[in-house]
């Protein structure tokens, strides 16, 4: 258990809550938007922050953004570590005194992918653009990363590869819940998948398969896997003539179920417009 200043010592769920989304999420926005760190880090750590001048304060809140950007990808559980046991180096002020954790009582938050920290828990997006939306006035969001990493199988072969169903599944139900957080008022303009083909992922190399595209190291051509098929199709709301259209309405994984997704959120920005 950590020693932590009196004013760190939380009893309350509300004020814990606002500690966790503090430190990943607002000691980043609230100088940008406000000028100054966020209370829940000041509150913890005191004179350790580095203080902003009154005319970078000024300077900060003069300077307007044209919207907030999002990379979203997974969702943990939180340890308080000012009253629980957490792991070395996890205790400390400018981490908010929290640790997270992807299992509770031995089982998974989400699904697996083929990240180790990464696991599918839809019901983060629509809380994460929902806390924006209520700290940050409601500006203009855009989610500029959101996507799946295929889990790593020994031997697999490149059509196995194409057909990348659970990505599918992946990105449906995070529209999903985007579009529930766009219809609660969330003023999103936009969503990127990360990433449009396999690439270099920093420190994984070309382990970690995100793309909608699957690209042969050897040859660097690029194939459309189905996610690249389903993507189009729920963009475009278009549906081509297929020859075996059973096994098309198989792999689009809902194609009535995107066509109401998409006309959601156009009606979500009809009323909000309105």
């Amino acid at each position: 258990m950590s020693q932590c200043p009196s004013s760190c010592l939380e009893l309350s769920t509300t004020v814990f809550l606002t500690r966790l989304w503090g430190f990943p999420v607002s000691q980043v926005l609230d100088p940008l938007v406000y000028g100054d760190y966020p209370h829940e880090m000041q509150n913890c750590t005191g004179l350790e922050l580095p203080r902003f001048s009154a005319r970078e304060k000024e300077l900060l809140r003069s300077t307007s953004l044209d919207f907030i950007g999002i990379n979203h990808y997974s969702t943990f559980y939180v340890r308080d570590c000012i009253y629980s046991a957490c792991s070395y180096g996890c205790n400390r002020p400018i981490q908010g005194f929290l640790e997270t954790t992807a299992e509770r009582d031995g089982t998974p938050i989400g699904q697996p992918t083929g990240k180790a920290r990464f696991f599918v828990v839809p019901r983060g997006m629509e809380n994460v653009i929902d806390y924006v939306k209520q700290r940050y006035n409601n500006m203009i969001m855009f989610v500029t990363e959101n996507g799946f990493a295929s889990p790593i199988r020994e031997n697999e072969q490149m059509e196995d590869l194409l057909q990348d169903l659970n990505r599918v599944k992946y990105h449906k139900v995070y529209l999903s819940a985007l579009a529930s957080a766009v219809r609660n008022g969330a003023n999103v303009h936009g969503y990127f998948v990360w990433s449009l083909m396999d690439n270099f992922e920093w420190a994984d190399g070309y382990d970690s398969r995100f793309g909608l595209y699957y690209v042969d190291q050897a040859s660097l051509e690029r194939s459309p896997k189905l996610s690249a098929r389903w993507f189009n199709n729920f963009l475009t709301n278009y549906s081509a003539s297929h020859s075996n259209k059973e096994e098309f309405r198989k792999n689009s994984v809902g194609k009535r179920d995107n066509v109401s997704l998409i006309t959601s959120i156009s009606k979500a920005k009809e009323v909000e417009a309105s």
